[in-house]
């Protein structure tokens, strides 16, 4: 498998879509914090006390209004470098493996092709045996029709020529 170009265009889309979304999220935080700021700095000039609890998450509004877009951006971008570099290395990964697993597969039929022929040969031995041992009683039985068939003849001969010698006495 092979990063393809129509894949990298994909990937560089998706990331520009979620970066576009992450950037208007940030901005309505800033915006949303800045809300709150002026809304806390107004109960403050109304002279409304505010319990500590609130002026500790008036603080930590504060620290994150400083927070700009670009910052949260660039932490983002940085974040997304590495997991297309950790992308990349699973690739390599990956077709890695899998021309490991066709090397495997590769001489895996190889021992399975031998195994068979191997298989096919003892497996042919007996049928082999089997065939020569029947060629060789058809052989025995031609031969002892062959000699039943030559003493026939022999008496047949035998007694053709007694009755030929009476005939002549």
């Amino acid at each position: 498998m092979s990063c393809t170009i129509e894949k990298i265009l994909t990937d560089a889309k998706t990331l520009l879509e979620r970066l576009r979304e992450h950037d208007a999220a940030a901005e309505s935080l800033v915006d949303q914090s800045a809300a709150l700021h002026r809304r806390v700095a107004a109960m403050r000039e109304a002279g409304t006390a505010l319990p500590d609890q609130y002026q500790e998450d008036a603080s930590d509004i504060k620290d994150m209004s400083k927070f700009k877009p670009h910052v949260l951006l660039s932490q983002e971008n940085t974040q997304i470098r590495d997991l297309q570099q950790e992308n990349r290395e699973l690739w390599v990964s990956l077709e890695e493996h899998q021309d490991a697993l066709e090397l495997i597969m590769s001489k895996y039929r190889k021992q399975m092709l031998q195994l068979m022929i191997a298989k096919k040969a003892v497996d042919a031995e007996p049928v082999l045996k089997a065939h020569q041992s029947h060629s060789a009683l058809e052989n025995k039985e031609l031969r002892e029709l062959l000699s039943i068939s030559s003493e026939s003849l022999q008496v047949r001969k035998e007694n053709s020529m007694d009755t030929v010698s009476q005939a002549i006495k």
